[in-house]
């Protein structure tokens, strides 16, 4: 099974780059939020990284 990284979710742009598209948000509970909708619409998985930055995988 092929594990792809759909999107990046980050309180810290300067940290991310990379070919997902990244979204950015301006306080934490806006990071979560984005990241929970997102995971929705695209069926994947919401990972923490613990550094201002979430991605959302599909598994």
């Amino acid at each position: 099974m092929i594990k792809t990284i759909l999107a990046v979710i980050t309180t810290e742009p300067a940290i991310v780059a990379g070919g997902a598209p990244i979204f950015v948000a301006r306080t934490p509970e806006e990071q979560e939020k984005l990241a929970l909708y997102l995971s929705k619409v695209l069926g994947g998985m919401v990972h923490d990284l613990g550094n201002g930055v979430s991605i959302v995988v599909s598994h």
